[in-house]
């Protein structure tokens, strides 16, 4: 296997392991803690399609296994969703502040805020920002991430 030093998504088959610390893209895999999940007979598109999706902090899984809707990902999965601009949104938000305030605090836009607040609520499954702060408290709880 080539070196993932620089890889920002690994594809594996269903019976390798990658332990480099990248999400990975797997053909013919069941394991949902993956981040991307393909068919053995997928196309080389869809493959195209699925690196990109996870390098850009996306879940990727078969249409069969995918839920109705945008339901919450399983716990054990949230850490590996969440991105580290995701974790510092989260953070503002437990700490009080406004979305003009976590534009200025983050130096982004307001548009950039409000993209990440509704990617954290669809990520935790909540329906506001206080329940996305309580999952995030839960989660901190169990040493995956500080906020």
């Amino acid at each position: 296997m080539a070196s993932t030093d620089f890889a920002d998504v690994a594809l594996a088959d269903r019976g390798q392991s990658v332990s480099h610390g990248v999400p990975i893209v797997t053909l013919g895999g069941a394991d949902i803690d993956q981040a991307g999940l393909l068919p053995l007979d997928a196309t080389p598109e869809q493959i195209d399609a699925a690196l990109r999706a996870v390098a850009a902090g996306l879940v990727v899984c078969p249409i069969e296994d995918a839920a109705a809707g945008f339901d919450a990902m399983p716990e054990r999965s949230l850490q590996n969703l969440l991105t580290p601009r995701e974790i510092e949104v989260l953070s503002t938000i437990a700490h009080g502040l406004g979305n003009k305030a976590i534009a200025r605090r983050l130096n982004i836009s307001l548009h950039t805020v409000k993209f990440h607040i509704e990617s954290l609520l669809r990520k935790l499954g909540a329906h506001s920002r206080a329940e996305a702060v309580a999952k995030g408290l839960a989660l901190r709880r169990d040493q995956m991430f500080e906020l």
